[in-house]
């Protein structure tokens, strides 16, 4: 009689009976909401349980009483801000509206917390969080509602795109925070060498007043941007509902 071999646990926090503890005073929560605080000042690279343990005045042993692995720390920290992002109601009257809204919210997330959208493809098992289900279930809920036949290829279009800015915005603005500098000065510094690199591409060149423009107000350019491109992908959007 051959013996079926276990099969190998899936790794996700979400995935395993959690441990019990005899430190009260060290609590999950506090790990996760630290490890956060953390990741916003310094990024992912800095983060290591050593020394999230040394801000915690706990050795990293301590830390593995409540969390297993960095991997599932890092499940842990999206999930935490995944109760973040609003997403508006199901059935109101303007589905672009509200699609709008919460886009908006994932976007001022994500620069928030720049490490977010770095991680959301290799945080595990992410999407089984208790906040990230609940902004999943809600825009499922929406899109649904809007009428679209098939809504998470609808919610993927959407926030493949909000994902991408997202992710090219937050690089953008944590090389301005290492500089020291404002956006505008930064920009304003920059541009200069912007402008002569793209000298001799004609295409290129004829941005030159949007980039001059950028250094004005850098934050409403990237906001500017950052509509108009929803705008089009809800453009495409609409004419998959049905007549």
């Amino acid at each position: 009689m051959s013996r079926t071999k276990d099969k190998n646990p899936i790794a996700s926090v979400w995935t395993r009976e959690q441990r019990r503890t005899d430190q009260p005073a060290l609590s999950r929560d506090a790990i996760v909401r630290e490890a956060i605080a953390m990741l916003d000042a310094e990024g992912i690279e800095a983060l290591s349980m050593r020394k999230l343990g040394a801000r915690l005045n706990a050795g990293a042993t301590s830390l593995y009483r409540h969390v297993a692995t960095k991997d599932e720390l890092m499940e842990l920290a999206v999930d935490e801000v995944a109760a973040e992002i609003h997403v508006p109601r199901a059935g109101g009257p303007d589905w672009r509206a509200a699609v709008t809204e919460a886009a908006g919210s994932f976007r001022t997330t994500a620069l928030r917390h720049p490490w977010l959208t770095l991680v959301l493809g290799q945080a595990g098992l992410a999407y089984l969080g208790p906040n990230y289900m609940t902004f999943s279930e809600r825009l499922a809920a929406l899109f649904t509602a809007a009428g679209f036949p098939e809504p998470s290829r609808a919610i993927d279009a959407v926030f493949s795109y909000v994902i991408g800015m997202s992710t090219t915005e937050a690089a953008w603005l944590t090389t301005v925070a290492r500089s020291g500098e404002s956006e505008s000065e930064f920009v304003a510094r920059l541009l200069p060498a912007a402008q002569q690199a793209s000298a001799g591409y004609d295409h290129l060149a004829a941005a030159g007043p949007e980039t001059s423009a950028q250094a004005s107000d850098p934050a409403k350019l990237r906001d500017d941007k950052f509509a108009y491109g929803l705008e089009v992908v809800l453009d495409g959007l609409a004419l998959r509902l049905p007549k």
